[in-house]
């Protein structure tokens, strides 16, 4: 029974556990599908969302590509489809004109030549060549764009008669010229508003051998690409990778040029993508021939001070001093093997490093089709032929300074960087002369007076006013304060030849021969103060006539006449002669120059005087053509007759006897024949020291002091007097012949033991005199008349 009883309860237990584990199987049965349909909804939504969240991604990529595309597009087409680059102003000095009967030597032809840079040879046969023979030169000019127009290359002979040219010809057709004119030099950029520059030159001006040398160095598939290329970025990879360094790169010519226009140098991916994307928009847009021509006037070749040099036309003139046109093949292969890196091929401090990738260009050359096996090697064994150092031209930072002003005053809405083409009026041989002459003087005159002497020089053209060259300070080529145009000094007895002049202008009360009181002298002003002036050598002597007392400079006698003429009628000569009259005080203590002037002024004036009366206002600027070929300014011919011939021309025989008996005889002592003029002057206490020098050509003035105005210790004939003899001597002086005037005749004077002049028809002093009426003329025939008849009458 007991085990009957167990079974049934097992069975019962079984029975309950069974129905115990469907139960919990259906109970597990039915919390599962509910679980699950959640969980397949959960990833088909996280899927969904994975897909939508790609397709923005894309849309947005697209979109980025799209609109950084459009961006790119843009700036690329803005660039290209406006003014690509800031252009700075070139600048040109004067042209040599020449003509029959033109007083200009045979060596000033010559000379004119060889700062042009141009090559004497045997028979010249190319353009920038020339040759020589006993006062005949030959040459064949460069193609230049004068302000009126393109004028081609051109075969000539001039022929010279000593001091003038007598005959020019053309020697292909034998024809004679009028009037022939040569390039004028490349003095330098103005006014940037980066700090790049550049000469533009389009592509079809460029020589062939360097476009293809650029092609075979830099981008071989360049006119097989669409401005990336996958094989050279392949070629590179492997380079590299080999190298385990960078040895190579994969960029084309067209990425090259996006980088430099548009990017920075960073190294980075990023970077590297816009630079591939514009590259192809460039490509897309623009034909091979343009992209060319951009890039072979942005090319970075080399760094000039602050300034950096690109493109080939201007790197030619900065390591060779020649146009691009004129170099050979194995120096546009140094420009083009320069591209890769103008520090590290640096010329002219790794000659032999440079010389390495010259040739290497020169074999790739060859290796490319474009050269020759045996041109290669006759490239390869040329040296380097650099230029003395890296420049574009010297620097003449006063005379730009001049040429700024008077841009903004002649060129209606003048805006810098527009690649404007200026021509000047400054002789690059006075310039040049101008500096030699400071940096060889001032040096000895600081040993007296200081280590802070400071200078400027003003130098132009006797006759029509043009600025021939200008000197700032003692260091010329320093761009600094420029004392030339805005150093106000007291300019002391340089104004002595505008008061002697304003008295000659009245021929019925003063001549040469007057004589002058030269005695103690005190002048009482309005309001009772007193002004004892007093000769620079504290001596008194009686009397003196007015052209020694301009010669040698006497204050007292000066004085006499200037209260004699009257204030009011100098200060309106020294306006007629070109200066301010606001700048002039009405006081007494201006007869000797107690008032201040620039050099720049204290030139008109002397200009004015030198020139026979005829003031033609002083300019550095000749012409002015846009880019297009347009002339925005043009000076024209002026001289307006302000003062008498006759009263200009004796001022002028006085100063030819300030250098040949007065303050200036040291002058005379070195060059006695050239009948130079001048006249020296000196500020209170010698704190300014001037002198003004003339000669046939030019009208030169020369200030000497200190920026703290201090004494320099200096007077006009042991300084400034000094320089200029330096210069004239360099410069080599046309002889100054002045023709008379009409109305003026030599007359005869005896000079009584007091120093007095007296008319005298066999006197031992001979002095001209403007005698408008004649009657010195006829004073002097009546007395002769008299004399002989007192003789018969005996």
């Amino acid at each position: 029974m007991a085990t009957s009883d167990k079974q049934p309860r097992q069975e019962t237990e079984q029975h309950l556990s069974s129905k115990k584990s469907n139960q919990q199987a259906q109970s597990t049965t039915s919390s599962f599908s509910p679980s699950s349909e959640r969980f397949t909804h959960r990833a088909s939504t996280r899927s969904k969302r994975l897909k939508h969240g790609c397709l923005v991604g894309m849309v947005l990529i697209v979109a980025g590509m799209v609109w950084m595309g459009n961006t790119l597009n843009y700036r690329v087409t803005d660039k290209f489809e406006g003014q690509l680059w800031q252009l700075p102003s070139v600048v040109y000095a004067r042209e040599l004109t020449l003509q029959p009967g033109a007083v200009i030597r045979y060596e000033d032809l010559v000379n004119e030549l060889e700062v042009l840079k141009y090559r004497k040879v045997t028979t010249p046969t190319k353009s920038g060549e020339y040759s020589t023979s006993r006062l005949k030169v030959e040459f064949i000019r460069r193609p230049f764009e004068f302000r009126d127009g393109e004028q081609p290359p051109r075969h000539v002979v001039v022929e010279f008669d000593y001091s003038k040219v007598r005959r020019i010809s053309e020697v292909e057709s034998g024809r004679e010229l009028g009037t022939f004119s040569v390039e004028p030099k490349l003095l330098g950029m103005l006014e940037a508003k980066t700090d790049e520059q550049r000469i533009y030159r389009p592509k079809a001006e460029m020589p062939q051998p360097l476009i293809e040398a650029l092609i075979a160095t830099e981008d071989k598939e360049f006119y097989q690409h669409d401005g990336v290329s996958p094989t050279a970025i392949a070629r590179a990879f492997v380079a590299n990778l080999k190298a385990g360094r960078t040895v190579q790169g994969g960029s084309t010519l067209t990425q090259q040029l996006a980088k430099n226009l548009f990017l920075s140098s960073e190294r980075s991916l990023w970077r590297k993508f816009k630079e591939a994307y514009m590259a192809l928009i460039i490509d897309y847009r623009y034909s091979k021939d343009q992209i060319l021509d951009a890039y072979l006037n942005q090319v970075y070749l080399a760094q000039n001070g602050a300034d950096a040099v690109h493109g080939f036309a201007l790197g030619s003139r900065f390591y060779f001093g020649l146009p691009l046109s004129e170099l050979r093949l194995d120096q546009q292969a140094l420009l083009v093997g320069l591209v890769k890196g103008p520090s590290y091929y640096n010329p002219w401090r790794y000659p032999e490093r440079a010389k390495r990738r010259r040739d290497l260009v020169l074999r790739l050359m060859v290796e490319n089709g474009v050269l020759e096996e045996e041109d290669y090697k006759l490239a390869a064994d040329k040296p380097l032929d650099l230029q003395e150092k890296g420049q574009i031209a010297n620097r003449q930072p006063a005379y730009f300074g001049q040429l700024q002003r008077e841009l903004k005053k002649y060129v209606d809405d003048y805006q810098p960087g527009q690649g404007l083409r200026l021509f000047t009026t400054l002789d690059p041989d006075s310039q040049a002369k101008a500096e030699q002459a400071v940096r060889h003087t001032i040096p000895q005159l600081e040993k007296r007076a200081g280590n802070e002497l400071e200078t400027a020089v003003v130098i132009a053209d006797r006759m029509n006013g043009e600025i021939r060259a200008m000197v700032g300070g003692s260091r010329p080529g320093y761009d600094g304060f420029n004392r030339a145009i805005d150093a106000k000094r007291p300019i002391g007895s340089v104004v002595k030849p505008a008061i002697y002049l304003a008295a000659l202008e009245q021929p019925g009360r003063f001549s040469l021969a007057t004589n002058l009181d030269d005695r103690a002298l005190t002048l009482r002003g309005q309001n009772g103060e007193k002004w004892s002036p007093r000769n620079y050598d504290r001596q008194y002597r009686g009397s003196v006539p007015l052209y020694l007392s301009l010669a040698k400079s006497y204050n007292i006698p000066t004085v006499n006449l200037g209260m004699a003429v009257g204030l009011d009628e100098v200060i309106d000569t020294m306006e007629r002669l070109g200066i301010d009259r606001n700048e002039i005080p009405k006081l007494p203590s201006m007869l000797l120059g107690a008032f201040t002037l620039t050099p720049v002024d204290v030139t008109q004036m002397y200009q004015t005087i030198a020139s026979g009366g005829r003031k033609s206002e002083l300019t550095a600027l000749s012409a002015v053509v846009d880019a297009s070929g347009n002339v925005l300014y043009q000076k024209r011919a002026s001289g307006e007759q302000v003062v008498s011939e006759q009263a200009s021309w004796l001022t002028l025989y006085g100063m030819q006897k300030v250098v040949t008996v007065g303050t200036g005889r040291y002058l005379n002592s070195i060059l006695p024949s050239s009948r130079l003029a001048g006249k020296t002057g000196t500020s209170d206490k010698g704190r300014d020291s001037w002198y003004v020098g003339v000669d046939g050509r030019e009208v030169v003035t020369i200030w000497m002091g200190r920026d703290d105005n201090k004494s320099a210790k200096l007077t006009g004939s042991s300084g400034p007097l000094r320089l200029y003899a330096d210069y004239i001597q360099r410069r080599d002086p046309e002889p100054l012949v002045l023709r008379v005037p009409p109305q003026v005749s030599d007359f005869t004077y005896h000079q009584a033991k007091t120093g007095r002049l007296e008319q005298s028809c066999i006197g031992s002093t001979k002095l001209p005199v403007w005698d408008p009426n004649g009657t010195l003329k006829r004073s002097c025939i009546k007395n002769v008349e008299t004399f002989f008849k007192r003789v018969f009458n005996w």
